[in-house]
């Protein structure tokens, strides 16, 4: 059984009669919301929770009315992932979470292939005592990403409560997120609504595909902002839900593929124009959510990259030339 000289933190519960019967996961994390099921699942499963001197192990065991439960919650360890000092804009940030706006070229999480130099490392570094730990470890809780390629907003929890928070807000499709985008062409309904699942390709599992069957389900309600003539649009995306690659996979969808998207869409020669920008013409404009701990309501706007209003600029050039038909 594990001792308190290890833990940070003590709490103790009693379980009530309304509360009999009911699974001991369940009645903690009604108790204790700022702890996820999942890290409330891992405490138990390490032996921190008991009943007097007996530890508790199954997070599924129902409970008894009387019972007075102890959890010790341990200091959290270092994260896997080293800090590193990779430069940030910092657009927000406070005790409990922090918002950048991401360059174009960073991949936010460590994974194969990009094993550091990634959002998540350079967030470890930046914050670092301030994070208050993520399920055990002292970590940025990552709670949506965005593409290496695409630029803008991101929120990230720096305390369990936090991420718990912000996860709930996103499973509920209650954040605000915004993005600008060129894309190929004029959509024919200047503003509508595209439903579609999304999962891998079954022709390419590299890349995400609107599918007939299986998939996540996606919507994604875009409006065009402006029209460069015939040839490309400036629009704007907000998403109801966010699966990997939505505005990306669904504008191509409707046959309006993203400017400089390498992936789903196709290198274009239209005389007269060049283009700069060397990735997906897409930027994370907006972002609004409720504070996890002030419960006020934040929202973030961030301006337009270099790269994409260039490209901006060229395409209002070519019809001002008169060439964009």
């Amino acid at each position: 059984m594990t001792t308190s000289s290890d833990a940070v933190e003590r709490r103790t519960l009693t379980i009530g009669e309304s509360q009999a019967g009911e699974r001991l996961d369940r009645v903690l994390a009604a108790a204790w919301p700022d702890l996820s099921r999942s890290r409330l699942k891992q405490l138990i499963e390490s032996g921190r929770l008991t009943a007097g001197v007996r530890a508790i192990d199954d997070a599924a065991a129902k409970v008894k009315a009387g019972t007075e439960l102890v959890l010790l919650i341990p200091a959290a360890i270092p994260a896997v992932p080293e800090g590193q000092a990779i430069p940030l804009n910092v657009v927000y940030e406070d005790a409990h979470l922090i918002v950048i706006d991401k360059a174009a070229g960073l991949v936010v999480h460590p994974a194969a292939g990009n094993r550091d130099g990634t959002l998540v490392n350079a967030l470890i570094a930046h914050c670092g005592e301030s994070l208050r730990g993520i399920g055990g470890e002292l970590r940025p809780g990552i709670v949506h990403r965005i593409d290496k390629d695409t630029t803008g907003l991101m929120v990230a929890a720096k305390t369990e409560k936090a991420h718990t928070s912000l996860g709930k807000q996103f499973a509920a499709h209650a954040i605000e997120r915004v993005y600008k985008a060129l894309v190929w062409g004029v959509p024919r309904e200047r503003a509508g609504v595209v439903e579609g699942a999304l999962g891998r390709s079954p022709l390419n599992r590299q890349k995400m595909a609107v599918l007939r069957v299986g998939g996540k389900a996606a919507r994604t309600h875009y409006k065009v902002i402006e029209a460069f003539g015939s040839t490309a649009a400036l629009v704007e995306c907000k998403l109801e839900t966010g699966r990997t690659h939505q505005v990306r996979v669904h504008m191509a969808h409707i046959g309006h593929p993203l400017i400089g998207d390498p992936v789903y869409g196709r290198p274009r020669s239209i005389p007269g124009l060049t283009l700069t920008i060397k990735r997906q013409a897409l930027h994370a404009a907006v972002l609004g959510f409720q504070h996890p701990a002030t419960h006020k309501t934040l929202r973030f706007e961030s301006v337009l990259p270099d790269d994409f209003t260039e490209t901006y600029l060229a395409l209002k050039g070519l019809v001002a030339e008169g060439r964009g038909s």
